[in-house]
């Protein structure tokens, strides 16, 4: 059973998100809050295991509650709820931890799979916002890889410059495991599924080697 918490300062919104997750067999809402900081205080006396938080509140505000909460529990799966489908906010919010992204318009069945992704510590991003990054990567003037952070870029330059898993961790201070974890983001986050697909979209876009 996924226990879930959901933060947002409507009490309707909360209540019709509840409704519609108490409906489903193993997802369970254990929890609400209606500010980050109630969130938060929550996090530390009850146990849960996702977080469904809307970005945009008074106070703290939902971005901010989302990675702190990254920061002090590593493992707790993140979905941030907007109602913009803002592809630079998306890139933001997923690069400081969170799970998954999803629009308030989306499909009931949307934010079902984006809690149940989340809680195994896999991304997800709504088809609203997958269809904006989509096209933005496919326009010539774009550059593909501006989807990764800055410290995913350092790993996909040392992954392309045939560096494993051991050399990269060494060379950034960093467990080979954090690298396992960074190298299969950059394959979500470009739609690849090797190395390899990851050099031929490097030659693609004209360069083998990115810059840190």
């Amino acid at each position: 059973m996924i226990r879930v918490m959901i933060v947002d300062d409507h009490t309707m919104v909360r209540a019709a998100i509840s409704h519609l997750i108490g409906g489903v067999r193993d997802i369970e809402v254990v929890a609400e809050a209606d500010s980050g900081e109630r969130a938060l205080d929550k996090l530390r006396t009850e146990a849960i295991d996702a977080i469904l938080c809307d970005i945009h509140m008074p106070g703290m505000g939902g971005y901010e509650c989302l990675k702190r909460a990254h920061q002090a529990h590593p493992r707790l799966g993140l979905v941030a709820l907007t109602a913009e489908a803002d592809v630079t906010l998306a890139r933001q919010v997923l690069d400081c931890g969170v799970h998954a992204y999803v629009t308030k318009d989306a499909d009931p069945d949307e934010l079902i799979s984006a809690i149940r992704k989340a809680a195994d510590g896999k991304r997800y991003v709504s088809s609203r916002i997958a269809q904006e990054i989509a096209l933005q990567n496919g326009r010539p003037e774009e550059d593909p890889f501006e989807v990764l952070s800055s410290r995913e870029q350092q790993v996909l330059r040392m992954i392309l410059e045939g560096k494993n898993n051991t050399l990269i961790s060494e060379a950034l201070c960093v467990s080979p495991k954090t690298i396992s974890t960074y190298r299969a983001r950059i394959h979500e986050k470009l739609g690849v599924s090797t190395d390899i697909d990851l050099l031929r979209l490097a030659v693609k876009a004209g360069r083998t080697v990115l810059s840190a």
